[in-house]
């Protein structure tokens, strides 16, 4: 061997040596780095898996018979269901389309990785392989990134749910977990969202169907495309015949049965006003994420029959024009009662798309369906429907007038309240305690009065219905039930039981009834109001039953009420522009009362009617005449001065229909201070805060 081969070799073995010690290197510093990058992973997933998996879920709001009403929009619409709730179909349809060892691995199937690390080779791409278990630790724990890291990570959390969890729980999280596309999170709100079916009804074409959608949810929705996931479930079928979950000849029905596509709740229409109502008390109780997130069961008072009854009738309502919101105008809500309970039994919050509710939250002037107060609050201290008041114009500043424009001598409260006269009404309220009054209507739950302070509604005006605030459907609903119910008042209410995912009951709702006045003082209110309905202002309400109610109209015909009840049902109807505008010349006794008797004798169709149940040892006193005026000629000369005198501040005339009201000013002596006045001095003050809604 010459020199220059010596060297030459030398010189290769070096060569060789430092390439060894540069791949043992490589190799020592790789292994480092695995061995830090596999504790990282295994000690971040002992950190992710520390508490158990909660997955969110929507709430579920149920009617008064235990009828799913709808569930919660969020961002995950999911419903969780209980294992032994899934039926084995769909259970052998998933083993089938995605982890054929599922019960056989410990969470990662090496086969499959190793078929999917061939794949990853060949195409440069990182894909399947991932069991169930593997699957439910990327979609609860880890993005959706397709990365080798994220892949390690996901491997080591599948190995740990696997210590942490049997078999069927993990399956159960899993089932509950994927998507489905459509907003639908898990079976249950899959089978909702698809079939309009609870999971357990599914067929085996249903659950081949569904199996076959989390593959790629929007490219095998049967609702995208129908094509791609007819195919897929034809494989999803193929593979359960092929590890004989089903025979061929079931296979085949499946492949040939028509699926029928549907939504399991339709649309809410009128119900979304109450459902948000009820989303509102959730929230304001428990928060937001126990509402969107933590899968309540809401059991709601609504009755469904009577909620259709009140969405028919206030088809009623005349369209006016439509807004710049594209709303119609006028609006109209009903709220309907049961006087025995407090429970919301239907709730029309408007007419449109808008989330604006104005049976509870619009705050409008009630005209003359405030005066059985006045009078109630009389026959607290003493007073009868016997009672007399002068009807004659009032000295002073202030000069309220009926609304016939004419005055009508001395008659009864029950004339008075009849035919909804003002002067008696504003008389009564001050000689019994303006103050009384309001705080009596306090105690029946109008909410939005103001008893004390320079807006206080302790006014004589109020006895006309001119407040602060106004009022709301709501609350006059829940006042007039409590006259039905002889002077008890029960607080509205629309939830009754709050049950969270585990079933642990978190609310209950229990009877909590209040006196507010004396039973024999609300029987005499009743039987004047029902002399309201047979020959005074509410003939147009009138139904085959027992019932009572008032009329309530108010200045410029802005707002028009009808609110009434029988023993069973109470129930208040309210027409009104958004923009406060006039509704013509609309009183309470023209459309509201209609809607009113329209509804109610559909709502109450199938419950026997029955009577106003007289107090015990009461006795009802005699009604007694009015002292008619002699001097006739006096009365007209009364009613042309006063009707000229309107003609001259408003240039109008007054309404056809009789006994409805208008709210008019404060007395100057306890007016505030506001410059802001109608130029009629019949007409009423501009709100001191604007009841105007802003929907």
């Amino acid at each position: 061997m010459t020199n220059r081969s010596i060297k030459n070799t030398k010189k290769n073995k070096s060569i060789m040596g430092t390439l060894f010690s540069a791949i043992v290197a490589m190799v020592i510093v790789g292994l480092i780095a695995i061995a830090s990058f596999f504790g990282l992973a295994k000690f971040t997933t002992n950190t992710i898996l520390a508490k158990d998996i909660v997955q969110p879920a929507s709430s579920q709001f149920f009617d008064t018979n235990g009828d799913l009403l709808c569930t919660t929009d969020s961002d995950e619409d999911r419903l969780p269901v209980s294992f032994n709730k899934v039926p084995k179909n769909l259970q052998n349809a998933f083993l089938a389309a995605e982890d054929i060892r599922f019960y056989e691995h410990g969470g990662i199937d090496y086969k499959g990785i190793a078929r999917a690390l061939f794949n990853n080779i060949l195409s440069g791409d990182i894909q399947g392989g991932s069991t169930i278990t593997q699957q439910l630790a990327k979609n609860f724990f880890l993005t959706q990134d397709r990365t080798i890291s994220r892949k390690i990570h996901e491997a080591f959390i599948a190995l740990q749910l696997e210590q942490k969890y049997t078999k069927q729980e993990i399956f159960e999280m899993y089932l509950n977990q994927i998507y489905f596309g459509r907003g639908a999170y898990g079976v249950e709100s899959a089978a909702n969202t698809y079939f309009g079916k609870h999971v357990e009804d599914l067929s085996l074409a249903e659950c081949a169907m569904l199996a076959g959608i989390p593959k790629s949810p929007n490219y095998y929705s049967p609702i995208n495309n129908p094509k791609a996931g007819a195919e897929r479930q034809k494989i999803v079928l193929e593979q359960m015949a092929k590890y004989n979950f089903i025979t061929k000849d079931q296979m085949n029905k499946a492949i040939n049965q028509k699926l029928v596509y549907k939504n399991i709740v339709t649309d809410l229409g009128s119900k979304k006003y109450f459902i948000n109502y009820c989303i509102q008390i959730l929230i304001d109780k428990y928060g937001p994420d126990a509402v969107y997130k933590q899968g309540m069961k809401v059991y709601t008072t609504l009755d469904p029959d009577m909620q259709e009854a009140a969405e028919k009738a206030t088809k009623l309502t005349p369209t006016y024009y439509t807004d710049k919101s594209k709303l119609k105008q006028p609006q109209s809500a009903l709220v309907a009662i049961d006087p025995q309970t407090g429970y919301i039994k239907a709730m029309i919050g408007g007419r449109g798309n808008d989330q604006f509710n104005r049976a509870v939250l619009a705050e409008r002037q009630p005209g003359s369906a405030f005066k059985p107060f006045v009078y109630l609050n009389a026959f607290e201290h003493g007073a009868t429907p016997n009672s007399k008041v002068d009807d004659k114009r009032m000295p002073g500043e202030w000069d309220p007038h009926n609304y016939d424009y004419r005055w009508h001598g001395l008659v009864t409260m029950r004339t008075a309240l009849i035919h909804s006269y003002n002067i008696p009404a504003i008389k009564t309220a001050m000689e019994y305690g303006t103050d009384n009054v309001v705080n009596l209507a306090k105690k029946m739950g109008i909410t939005t009065l103001v008893d004390s302070g320079p807006y206080s509604d302790a006014h004589p005006s109020m006895a006309l219905g001119g407040l602060t605030h106004g009022v709301t459907p709501l609350d006059m609903a829940g006042a007039f039930a409590s006259i039905a119910n002889m002077g008890v008042y029960n607080k509205p209410t629309a939830i009754t039981k709050v049950v969270d995912r585990n079933g642990k009951v978190l609310f209950e709702s229990k009877l909590a009834p209040v006196r507010v006045c004396k039973a024999k003082n609300a029987y005499m209110l009743v039987d004047v109001m029902r002399d309201v309905m047979t020959k005074g202002t509410g003939t147009g309400a009138a139904i085959n039953r027992p019932c009572a109610g008032k009329t309530g109209t108010t200045t410029d015909w802005r707002d028009a009420w009808f609110v009434g009840f029988t023993p069973d049902l109470a129930a208040a109807v309210w027409i009104g522009d958004d923009s406060n505008d006039s509704l013509g010349d609309m009183t309470g006794a023209d459309e509201p009362a209609t809607i009113w008797r329209v509804f109610m004798s559909n709502a109450l169709a199938d419950i026997p009617a029955s009577d106003f149940v007289k107090p015990s040892g009461f006795t009802m006193p005699p009604a007694e005449p009015d002292d008619k005026k002699k001097d006739d000629k006096k009365k007209k000369d009364d009613k042309k001065n006063a009707t000229s005198k309107k003609n001259i501040n408003s240039g109008k005339l007054p309404g056809t229909s009789t006994g409805n009201s208008f709210s008019i000013p404060r007395p100057p002596s306890s007016q505030p201070d506001n410059k802001e006045q109608d130029s009629s001095n019949s007409s009423e003050q501009k709100p001191i805060v604007s009841n105007k809604p802003t929907p």
